[in-house]
């Protein structure tokens, strides 16, 4: 079953999507969806898969700091969490433990760990390596990544013996089951050495999970093997896995597509390539979801701490022609910080749709003028495509700009030096962790996370009156009442526009269905090929 996008189609599709905001695109789909737990046998003639990545292979592989979407992809294949989801329904399925939660409502759960597991080096899986991943994900002192999705709610993780642990929270807090998934068990006797972690950064991974990884030559390719002693629940149907990293689009698609194609799978796919893909024979298929461009302020940089300036420079933004010129109509404009098909969104207090002569009036009121700016942004191939358009609108409000692209790695390494700069542009996608809002706006507003660093907004008055409005609705238990506290703080966090999405967009991935069978496009960056297997020939 093929499909060819029709991108001006694109929003009455994605308004057919289900409420969870992801599409289920396969190529199972004609025959019915494939299983929660088992892998397809693999076919014959294809014993190593070649993938190509839209992003940068060179940032943080540490499972407990990294938001990298080639990173995290990959630890997909190398790690398991005591559960993790599947990458489309996200629904939770036992993976290093034996079973899913008896009753999600208690406030203590016991898990037992799978007999036999074993990490990459052939040490045993034990109790004392969950409860060290734990406790660095809890420490305050680590300021993990991770912990922004779990302190609130995870008290701790206590070992019972040595195939046991039980997780004590706070709260019952029944979306702790696909919460889990992100929580990748760790080897204390690896990662507990002196180093480990700043090692962890660079590349090593070791995992109990289907794959090894065998190599990896940091913005070039990452290379992985099965794991003969895996027995979990998604073995590998590869015997060698070569995974490109291809920023750039143009060499991105040559991979993937002509009779000498090295690839049989690609992410990322401009939009600007789709039918010469689908005429090739190529599967294209894609997932709208939260994937989107957001434009962030450096609040202690004057003028951007006045809230009017930044709200101007939203308003000044010719949407409509950004999504039409930059991603080729697939797109949607941001009506909240959540995407449309979320299940938690409305439209915000405030919706920053395009009004020029807004943007001059709160410049005005401001006392804002001849005001100029350094937009500087990561190199993703899309976002790239739509930095054009951000200039001319803003010039066109007198706001006189300049472009500054680069590596993505290359952007964060100045921003965690804490250099100074003017605003930001980049893409996100908190989908990769879960789709349920608490975690999605956790992935940016949490008191000691990166982001509100970067912003310089974390010690504000009226963060800490944001932060507290999220425990609030975390903590309760009714679901009307959850969704009323979600969607008051969702209002604040538009009308404060420190880190704002001004578009969610489409992911598009191709395939040669010849070579693989049981792709499922994702609606977030990377790939998840646990239970794709080779063509038969």
């Amino acid at each position: 079953m093929s499909r060819s996008f029709d991108r001006r189609a694109f929003l009455k599709y994605t308004g057919a999507l289900g409420a969870a905001g992801v599409v289920t695109a396969t190529v199972g789909a004609c025959s019915g969806p494939a299983s929660t737990n088992n892998s397809g046998e693999g076919g014959e003639g294809l014993d190593e898969l070649t993938a190509v990545i839209g992003y940068g292979n060179d940032q943080s592989w540490d499972p407990t700091q990294t938001a990298s979407a080639f990173s995290m992809a990959a630890i997909q294949h190398i790690y398991e969490g005591l559960l993790d989801t599947d990458p489309i329904t996200r629904e939770p399925y036992p993976a290093l433990a034996t079973a899913l939660p008896a009753d999600t409502s208690a406030t203590t759960w016991s898990f037992t760990l799978r007999e036999g597991a074993t990490w990459h080096d052939g040490e045993p899986v034990t109790a004392d390596d969950v409860v060290f991943t734990f406790q660095r994900i809890l420490d305050p002192e680590a300021r993990t990544l991770a912990r922004s999705f779990f302190h609130t709610w995870l008290r701790e993780c206590t070992k019972v013996d040595e195939r046991t642990v039980e997780l004590q929270f706070h709260y019952a807090f029944p979306d702790a089951a696909q919460r889990l998934g992100i929580a990748k068990i760790m080897p204390r006797h690896v990662f507990g050495e002196e180093g480990a972690w700043e090692e962890a950064t660079g590349g090593l991974a070791v995992g109990s999970g289907p794959y090894t990884l065998a190599s990896h030559q940091p913005r070039s390719n990452t290379t992985f093997e099965a794991f003969d002693g895996y027995n979990g629940p998604r073995p590998p149907a590869f015997q060698r896995m070569n995974w490109l990293s291809i920023v750039d689009a143009a060499p991105r698609v040559a991979r993937i597509s002509g009779d000498s194609a090295e690839a049989q799978i690609a992410e990322n796919i401009p939009y600007a390539n789709v039918d010469q893909l689908t005429e090739d024979g190529l599967e294209v298929q894609g997932g709208a979801g939260m994937n989107h461009a957001f434009i962030m302020f450096n609040t202690a940089n004057a003028p951007f701490d006045d809230v009017r300036v930044r709200q101007a420079l939203l308003y000044a933004i010719d949407i409509d022609q950004l999504i039409e010129v930059g991603l080729r109509g697939y797109g949607a404009p941001a009506t909240s910080f959540l995407n449309e098909d979320n299940p938690a969104h409305r439209p915000a207090s405030t919706v920053y749709a395009y009004d020029p002569d807004r943007a001059r009036q709160l410049l005005d009121e401001a006392g804002v003028t001849d005001l100029s700016v350094n937009l500087m942004s990561v190199n993703v191939s899309w976002l790239v495509d739509c930095l054009p358009t951000i200039k001319e609108s803003w010039d066109a409000i007198g706001v006189s700009t300049t472009l500054e692209p680069q590596e993505t790695s290359a952007l964060f390494t100045k921003m965690d030096q804490n250099q100074d700069y003017q605003v930001v542009a980049a893409v996100s996608n908190p989908n990769q962790f879960g789709l349920d809002a608490d975690l999605i706006m956790r992935y940016n507003y949490t008191a000691d996370g990166l982001w509100m660093q970067y912003a310089r907004w974390e010690q504000s008055a009226d963060a800490e009156d944001l932060f507290a409005r999220m425990d609030e609705a975390s903590s309760e238990p009714d679901p009307d009442a959850k969704l009323e506290l979600t969607q008051q703080y969702l209002d604040l966090v538009a009308e404060h526009a420190v880190l704002y999405p001004i578009v969610h967009t489409e992911l598009l991935t191709a395939w040669d269905p010849t070579r693989i069978t049981g792709i499922r496009a994702q609606a977030y960056p990377g790939i998840n090929v646990l239970q794709a297997r080779a063509a038969s020939s």
